[in-house]
């Protein structure tokens, strides 16, 4: 597997500033948008072995995601550490995905409308602009996690990877974004799949073991 580089991915239609992520409205046959990307072991790109992909973009021109089980406890950019008191737990940055990891992206559920401040990617799912002040709207912030890059593909990349087997695309839970135990994020959505998909879930770290 191949990450596409920042510039491929800048033409998904996605700019990523200050946290927030702008939408882009062009449809794609067999879009991964709000999807999860479920990685098949092995895998042997160590980016993106047993990771769990939330999709927030997928077009004829890319694929943009975040990874929603790699914590990444340290240092973070005071500009995330101005909204720390509101992570969900755990209370850390994640890391996203290899591409532009200077980029932060925070992913928020709100409980009422911050205008200006918030910015509808799915549902109830939006992104949060880290520049504003968190006094403003942390009283309607229900849930938020701040991504430390991002995972990108350029334009049919990630079709390709698709019909190679390398994900399962599966459907998105509510919970799943800001899941509190990340680390096993990778086996609870096969599990909760039944049938083989389940059996996969208990494969071994190092199937060579199996």
């Amino acid at each position: 597997m191949q990450q596409a580089d920042a510039s491929a991915t800048s033409r998904v239609g996605r700019g990523v500033q200050n946290g927030r992520v702008s939408s882009h409205d062009a449809s794609h046959a067999g879009s991964c948008k709000g999807k999860l990307l479920v990685a098949t072991p092995p895998l042997a790109d160590p980016n993106f072995d047993r990771t769990v992909v939330y999709m927030l973009e997928h077009t004829g021109d890319g694929a943009v995601g975040v990874v929603l089980n790699r914590p990444s406890p340290g240092a973070a950019p005071e500009v995330a550490t101005r909204w720390e008191d509101w992570l969900s737990p755990p209370a850390t940055l994640f890391d996203g995905g290899p591409v532009e990891t200077d980029a932060l992206i925070a992913l928020a559920r709100l409980t009422g409308p911050a205008e200006g401040a918030w910015s509808q990617v799915l549902g109830d799912l939006g992104s949060v602009d880290l520049g504003h002040d968190p006094a403003l709207v942390a009283d309607r912030v229900d849930q938020l996690r701040i991504f430390r890059g991002y995972s990108g593909w350029g334009p049919y990349q990630l079709d390709n990877e698709l019909n190679e087997g390398a994900w399962m695309v599966l459907p998105a839970e509510q919970g799943d974004v800001f899941h509190a135990e990340p680390g096993d994020l990778w086996r609870i959505v096969l599990r909760r799949q039944g049938g083989r998909l389940a059996w996969v879930a208990n494969a071994p770290d190092d199937l060579s073991s199996n």
